[in-house]
């Protein structure tokens, strides 16, 4: 476990689950959270021994969003606001617009509230499900702030009527757990104290399939989003190349004329 202060970082069998732990502010980030939160995800991205993360927040709120004190206050750097947002990493420092995705499969377990910035962290997970208590909202319109990255994620997940309104009302407007299912936000809503169970369950589930041929699966869809299909196909080839040079590759095959469970090694 990662000695952090705003986040609880913690491995098991694979497994890495990151909690972000501001309970007594909703888990309301600030530069600290995004800080350490940031640390969490490129050793989610380095650890050999992660195959798969868990992302979720403590009490009673998954986030509120941004510290709107630490914003009055100047708690946030401006540039760095606009940097490294929830999982991708320095985009203003890549050479093309292709964003630097965490490669390996992350599931978003909404507890509560998620607001604003941290909308984010939903609508950049590869699986995200939600408690049936959670609610969804985006207020940045209603404090004076255009919302730009958050509503252009979304836009890529719910239909565009589904967005604006979101984006538009601000804070007038809540959207259950119930609609976010509707709509594609989320791709499951059960019950509060199902919540956990289920995401390690789905986690499991991955870790069941070849970890290699899962990240090169999920970077092929992602690097295609927007690409000319050839353009997106070829890409998906490429990884499809590079995993068929692995000693996974003939793992698969191989168990399943053997009749057992293969061993997967990710590499």
């Amino acid at each position: 476990m990662a000695d952090f202060q705003t986040v609880r970082f913690e491995v098991e069998s694979r497994i890495a689950t990151i909690t972000l732990d501001r309970p007594e502010r909703k888990n309301a980030m600030n530069q600290a959270l995004k800080d350490e939160l940031r640390a969490c995800w490129k050793r989610v991205k380095a650890d050999p021994d992660v195959w798969v993360a868990i992302i979720t927040g403590a009490g009673d709120a998954f986030s509120s969003g941004a510290d709107v004190e630490s914003l009055a206050t100047g708690g946030f750097s401006r540039t760095d606001r606009w940097t490294e947002l929830a999982m991708i990493e320095g985009i203003r420092d890549l050479p093309t617009p292709r964003r630097q995705l965490v490669h390996k499969p992350v599931i978003a377990a909404v507890n509560g509230v998620v607001a604003g910035f941290s909308l984010d962290l939903v609508t950049e997970a590869d699986i995200p499900i939600a408690s049936e208590r959670a609610t969804f909202v985006d207020p940045h319109v209603s404090i004076g702030y255009v919302s730009s990255h958050e509503m252009v994620n979304m836009a890529r997940r719910v239909p565009l009527a589904v967005c604006l309104r979101m984006a538009l009302l601000g804070s007038r407007e809540r959207m259950t757990a119930k609609r976010a299912y509707e709509v594609g936000l989320v791709t499951e809503v059960v019950p509060h104290e199902r919540l956990m169970p289920r995401a390690r369950e789905l986690a499991e589930m991955i870790l069941t399939n070849a970890p290699l041929a899962v990240w090169g699966t999920k970077m092929g869809i992602l690097q295609g989003l927007g690409l000319p299909f050839a353009q997106a196909e070829e890409i998906a080839a490429g990884y499809l190349e590079v995993v068929e040079q692995s000693e996974d590759h003939g793992e698969g095959p191989r168990s399943f004329v053997e009749k057992r469970k293969p061993a997967w090694k990710a590499r």
